[in-house]
């Protein structure tokens, strides 16, 4: 089992940034891809980011150029940078863990963290 904390989201006006943190225990080991999804009030949960355990990553082209995922393996820490921030942004953020499905490096969930709110104001 492998637990996810996040940590980092909040309230910041448009065109500010963040940047969220997610650290990763238990058996961590069983760790391949990471990445971060959000869900806004009404909507389905989407894919944001995600990064493979070597560092390959890709982006939602709504996110593309303005936020940037990374990890520290040694840390067991995953982040997202988030700069130019949109109202449009606004949505609980959660990390996850899993495996690639196709082109994508994580579409496959095995663990999910608790969420963190980022609220994006005009």
């Amino acid at each position: 089992q492998v637990q996810l904390v996040e940590s980092g989201g909040g309230l910041v006006q448009a065109g500010g940034s963040l940047r969220l943190s997610c650290v990763a225990s238990g058996n961590i080991f069983r760790i391949n891809a990471m990445g971060w999804y959000r869900q806004s009030p009404g909507k389905q949960r989407e894919y944001v980011a995600g990064i493979t355990r070597g560092g390959s990553a890709n982006y939602a082209d709504s996110v593309k150029g303005r936020f940037t995922i990374s990890r520290d393996n040694a840390k067991n820490t995953l982040y997202l940078q988030m700069n130019s921030l949109k109202p449009e942004d606004t949505a609980v953020y959660y990390c996850a863990a899993g495996l690639p499905l196709g082109a994508q490096p994580i579409g496959v969930i095995s663990s999910w963290g608790q969420g963190t709110q980022v609220t994006v104001s005009s």
